[in-house]
């Protein structure tokens, strides 16, 4: 591989059938291998009672006929000791099956728990092209829908699947014992029963995969309605909102049905198949009996052998409509789990000590597809040195701080931190030198202090408070009901946007960094809360190098150097004044501005 060539982490080839999904979904097994083996042994003895009963119970039948035939009176003795026995072996029955179904569900919960891990774990070293491409509501119908689909079918079908196996191989055994000529006769039922998957099963798996395609297309369509209910309502967009979801709606309920439909349709034809072998049974064994080949207890027990033997036949539909399924929503999850992640560097890039500036692009090439965005961008930041980035809208300040985060790999050039390329440096160890503040807040659900302590988990409730009390964030929480306490709702709409930037203010502050991100900080803002804002950046970015990206020019006076970008370079720099005597395009910003605000 050449000098620094990004080597993509646990790639694997991609599920291409069901056999390789099912072999990949397995190794997810290995760790539960034990308690699989235990179900294994469980489903043999509950299945070695089963098989047991009709044949014992064919010979309580076989002494009421023989002594009702030869008029000697029934031995009632000999009796209740085979209907006890009888008894016991549907009690043993019972209580295996109730240990194999718990066994499986600790199986079926472990696998999937695992999986899940992983694939959080994968989410969060996806790199942000994929987020991009993929849409929220698609991903958390991977992470839940789908998992627990696993999970319920993994308990539902292997469970099924080994009890029918062994069940399949003991009646066999004792309708071989019986009448191997009833046994041929019994046997027809198989050919048939796969001429029936193989003509159905396509179908049916076409559709699941659809089904669940459609579902996550459908809690993305919702999730994003939801979310801007406000601009739906705003543009009078709630019909056309409500078309996409109808339409949406339509396609998972045709691909439901159709795969309900030809899922469910193998389980009618099982019965029908079992009810016309059973009539052949019951007409072949009674010339059997009449000619004294068989006595009429063993046919009893063949009869009720037939009904075991078809019974799994029956249920291998549901079982393979069941496996079809688990393979439609693994092969979701592994195609996120397969997808490249970040890049990691198989070689160190050079590195220059000596660089005196804090933060280096150099000849820095970049864009989001073929063609490039930046083609040649250089920019030195010294120490402590507030950096103000500005230009129309598209010119490339967001994808400047993208890229000096890693949040998108630069095609070309380096961006070197005191010296070290950051490709050198691990995701971790770059962004604790990096804090930001978005302009799109962010806050989880949770009280007020969770929410700042969240830059720094180890603060003291000291340092918390300080940090608000510099973002005055202290002021206005003080004065709410339950003050720091106060639990921030799913949408945190029971706080202003202006009170939700602030806290994402002190979260950043609060995690202290060397270099510090402030991205359209306080365009969500009034002009009294951008005051505020702006007081505390004086104090607070004091020993920081900081980059401040802005559309109100107002917030960036003081820089100690103002970039002015232009198609991803930079066409200008120098502080307010120099800048505007320039009469360029950071002046053609400043004018059109002023002229705005006195209109």
């Amino acid at each position: 591989m050449s000098k620094g060539a990004p080597m993509g982490k646990g790639i694997k080839a991609k599920p291409k059938d069901l056999k390789g999904t099912m072999k990949r979904l397995l190794g997810y097994m290995k760790a539960s291998r034990w308690l699989i083996l235990l179900v294994a042994v469980v489903a043999i003895v509950g299945t070695l009672f089963q098989v047991l009963s009709p044949k014992i119970l064919g010979n309580a039948t076989t002494l009421i006929f023989a002594g009702v035939n030869a008029k000697t009176g029934i031995d009632f003795t000999k009796l209740a000791m085979i209907l006890l026995t009888v008894a016991l072996l549907y009690i043993g029955k019972a209580v295996a099956d109730f240990v194999q179904q718990w066994l499986m569900t600790v199986v079926s919960q472990n696998t999937t728990k695992t999986m899940r891990n992983e694939l959080k774990a994968k989410i969060n070293e996806l790199p942000s092209e994929y987020f991009d491409k993929h849409s929220n509501g698609n991903l958390m119908s991977i992470a839940i829908n789908d998992m627990d689909n696993i999970a319920t079918m993994l308990q539902q079908s292997l469970t099924q699947l080994l009890s029918s196996i062994i069940l399949v191989i003991g009646v066999i055994w004792l309708m071989l014992t019986i009448s191997w000529k009833l046994t041929l006769v019994a046997a027809l039922i198989i050919p048939f029963s796969l001429l029936v998957m193989k003509l159905l099963t396509p179908k049916a798996q076409e559709n699941v995969k659809k089904y669940l395609q459609v579902q996550g297309h459908l809690n993305g369509q919702i999730e994003e309605a939801y979310n801007g209910h406000t601009v739906i309502k705003s543009f009078n967009y709630e019909e056309r909102s409500a078309q996409q979801f109808h339409a949406f709606n339509q396609k998972m309920y045709e691909a439901g049905w159709k795969s309900k439909f030809f899922g469910g349709s193998m389980m009618p034809a099982m019965i029908f198949l079992k009810n016309v072998v059973y009539v052949v049974i019951c007409t072949v064994g009674a010339v059997e009996v009449a000619a004294g080949a068989i006595l009429i207890g063993n046919l009893q027990a063949f009869l009720q052998y037939s009904s075991q033997f078809s019974q799994p036949v029956s249920q291998l539909s549901q079982i393979w409509s069941g496996i079809l399924s688990i393979v439609a929503s693994a092969e979701r999850v592994f195609e996120v789990l397969d997808e490249e992640e970040r890049n990691v560097y198989e070689q160190t890039f050079p590195n220059t000590p000596e660089d005196s500036a804090k933060v280096r692009f150099d000849h820095v090439q970049f864009g989001y597809g073929e063609e490039l965005l930046m083609n040649d961008f250089s920019l030195a930041v010294a120490p402590q040195e507030t950096i103000a980035i500005v230009g129309h809208t598209g010119a490339g300040k967001t994808t400047l701080v993208h890229l000096l985060q890693r949040f998108y790999d630069i095609s070309g050039g380096s961006i070197k931190i005191d010296g070290i390329d950051s490709r050198n440096l691990s995701h971790q160890q770059l962004h604790q030198k990096i804090g930001m503040v978005l302009q799109e807040t962010w806050l989880f659900s949770g009280t007020i202090y969770d929410n700042i302590k969240y830059g720094k988990p180890d603060a003291t409730k000291e340092e918390v408070y300080a940090a608000a009390k510099a973002a005055f964030v202290d002021d206005f929480v003080r004065k709410l009901p339950d003050g720091y306490d106060t639990i921030l709702n799913e949408e945190t709409n029971n706080i202003s946007q202006g009170q939700r930037q602030l806290i994402t203010i002190a979260r950043a502050f609060l995690a202290n960094p060397e270099i510090l991100i402030l991205d359209e900080a306080t365009s969500n803002v009034d002009t009294r809360t951008e005051m505020l804002i702006q007081k505390a950046m004086k104090q607070l970015l004091v020993g920081r190098t900081s980059f401040v990206v802005a559309h109100r020019l107002s917030t960036i006076y003081d820089a100690d150097k103002i970039v002015v970008m232009d198609h991803g370079d930079v066409v200008e720099s120098g502080n307010h004044q120099e800048l505007l005597e320039a009469d360029g395009v950071y002046s053609d910003i400043y004018n059109s501005q002023f002229l705005a605000e006195a209109a």
